[in-house]
């Protein structure tokens, strides 16, 4: 007979719903089942779930009360809004974005949120999304900095995602703000390319201050704006 905690993780990563929540009814003690082996972190069942972006068995988790006194975290003190964040599952994103609005500005070990993850990543409807449930609004959220103080700019300049680094500075983010070593987000463009952009979109977002006009408001080479309440799938 295989160990419940196993076949609960198994259905989990089979996307079976329907098997997840008999087994949960049989063993309502394993509604967070941390995954305590040398390669799980001690990932809850929501983390998996989230991880892989499977939206029903979310749902069905957090229905059950999984997120009911506070999020869980793994030994990274990662939320499952981090790590769906990461993996760019948008469903997932906005549904825990939703549910639980103060976990986006939560930060791990390492000082990074569930923004500088999808920054990291180069999602940009994944950080849509989460500025616009970030509780306190956009600007305040893209203030956070990581132990290092590498802000969600950083991280979208460093990987070179064009798209994410249009958002952010639209939606307020410093493109002075220096990190623990001085250096900014355009030191940090991982191309020419990514340099030459953020310089335009930088130069861009002054003269709209200088003029009155709303940084938001569709930027060149492209439009840019933060998704409604009304995002679905």
């Amino acid at each position: 007979m295989i160990d419940p905690s196993i076949r609960l993780r198994r259905a989990i990563h089979a996307n079976d719903v329907l098997l997840v929540r008999r087994i949960l009814k049989s063993h309502p003690h394993l509604l967070h089942n941390p995954d305590h082996s040398l390669s799980g972190n001690a990932n809850s069942n929501l983390h998996l779930a989230a991880s892989l972006g499977h939206i029903s068995i979310c749902k069905l988790l957090v229905e059950l009360g999984h997120e009911a006194d506070m999020p869980a975290l793994n030994d990274d003190h990662q939320t499952a809004l981090m790590l769906a964040a990461a993996a760019g599952h948008t469903e997932v994103v906005h549904f825990l974005s939703e549910n639980d609005p103060k976990s986006i500005l939560r930060q791990d070990l390492r000082g990074r949120d569930a923004i500088m993850e999808a920054s990291l990543h180069g999602h940009d409807t994944v950080v849509q999304i989460l500025l616009t449930y970030a509780p306190g609004g956009a600007a305040a959220a893209l203030a956070q900095a990581d132990l290092d103080g590498n802000t969600a700019l950083h991280f979208a300049s460093s990987n070179g995602n064009l798209l994410v680094l249009r958002t952010l500075l639209a939606a307020g983010a410093d493109a002075g703000r220096k990190n623990a070593w001085s250096w900014t987000a355009e030191a940090y463009s991982a191309t020419v390319q990514a340099e030459v952009y953020l310089k335009t979109l930088v130069g861009e977002v002054e003269r709209r201050k200088q003029t009155g006009m709303p940084a938001g408001v569709a930027m060149s080479g492209g439009g840019v704006r933060l998704v409604g309440k009304e995002v679905g799938d």
